[in-house]
């Protein structure tokens, strides 16, 4: 995954960080330290941060990040559970994409403590890409 800052919005506090996921597979890709990068740039100490998704076929979620069989499951689990069917009528044919989008949802938000997201041990953050190849956008405001 290649995850590049295009640009940081900074017409009011707190600033709004912008990234680009370039997002050739359908995959959860990880943005921890993404969304870290954006609260140490931010200064605040003591908040959140919100980090979200503009887009209707993907999402953001947090989950485990040490196995990477987790992963593996959670999309083999949302497949089963949104089959392609031939009744929907989406003229795009991208409905699954759109269910598993609203079930994982568009946005987290994430404690800052001391200048660091509050994570448990095991936890990552993720964009989840259910509809590629695609190039993406994600916004992280981080407010204190």
């Amino acid at each position: 995954m290649q995850v590049i800052i295009t640009r940081v919005i900074m017409n009011s506090k707190p600033m709004i960080y912008e990234y680009r996921v370039s997002a050739p597979r359908k995959d959860f890709y990880n943005i921890t330290s993404e969304v870290g990068e954006a609260v140490a740039k931010s200064g605040v100490q003591d908040g959140i941060a919100v980090v979200y998704c503009p887009h209707t076929t993907a999402g953001i979620t947090i989950n485990e990040n040490a196995d990477s069989n987790v992963v593996r499951d959670l999309l083999l689990g949302l497949d089963k559970a949104f089959p392609d069917r031939p009744e929907f009528r989406h003229a795009e044919g991208n409905s699954t994409a759109h269910l598993k989008a609203s079930t994982v949802g568009s946005s987290a938000t994430i404690i800052v403590n001391e200048g660091k997201l509050v994570l448990g041990t095991w936890q990552g953050i993720f964009f989840c890409e259910f509809d590629p190849p695609r190039d993406r956008t994600f916004f992280v405001k981080v407010m204190g």
